[in-house]
């Protein structure tokens, strides 16, 4: 119980002093996991649309893969990020390993299915009235899923808070492809691991609680733009 007070009090310290290095290794962690949280959005909302209005062999057999996907473990994504990219892998040439870049690439692979499956399930719960109505109106396949993401916008919002929450908590990618290197890829995930192998408690709950509070505060930024 003395280390987590202790811990809170060095997270409300390195916070309110701007601690230079937890800011770098915050703002990091936020950078690469909002910019692949874009990305698998804007793959996500036109594929689930795609996905959902269409009616093709196998389509209940490709659901329920994406869905088995949820719970793929992060180190079996970084596994095959890392050899797919590394040297001897197929896109090893782009020499994208330890770099930013490639975490982002790591993160769009894993939160992806989770956002592809709950996009599908968000469109499901939408009114075939509404598209029946669009659609007798004149409007292209296009634009009724665009009223269908319309209508089913809030549910669509909960998928992107969901593929946020599981990008900024992951380890296993930023690990792994990563390579947690200091000032250029360490992250609040990384940095926790290190400083609780160090044995440095203090600082590993610290950050923990640093990066709770950076998952809360987009997660009510994200929540009051779906109730407006």
């Amino acid at each position: 119980m003395t280390e987590i007070w202790q811990g809170l009090t060095r997270a409300l310290e390195l916070i309110f002093t701007l601690d230079p290095e937890v800011m770098e290794i915050a703002g990091r962690s936020l950078t690469i996991s909002v910019t692949s949280t874009i990305l698998a959005s804007l793959i996500c909302l036109p594929l689930g649309s795609l996905i959902h209005f269409r009616n093709f062999p196998g389509k209940r057999f490709l659901v329920s893969i994406i869905q088995t996907f949820f719970s793929v473990p992060t180190v079996a994504i970084g596994l095959f990020v890392f050899v797919l990219f590394s040297r001897a892998g197929l896109l090893g040439g782009l020499d994208l390993m330890f770099t930013p870049a490639i975490m982002v690439i790591g993160q769009v692979m894993l939160i992806t299915p989770v956002m592809l499956g709950l996009t599908i399930s968000a469109l499901s719960g939408v009114d075939k009235a509404i598209l029946d109505t669009a659609l007798s109106l004149g409007a292209s396949d296009f634009q009724a899923s665009v009223v269908a993401l319309r209508e089913a916008r809030y549910a669509v919002l909960a998928a992107v808070i969901m593929g946020f929450g599981r990008a900024i908590s992951e380890i296993g990618i930023a690990l792994m492809v990563g390579g947690n290197i200091k000032g250029f890829t360490r992250v609040i995930t990384t940095a926790i691991s290190l400083e609780t192998s160090r044995g440095d408690l203090e600082l590993a709950i610290a950050l923990g609680i640093i990066l709770i509070s950076i998952a809360l505060v987009i997660n009510i930024i994200l929540n009051r733009v779906q109730q407006r």
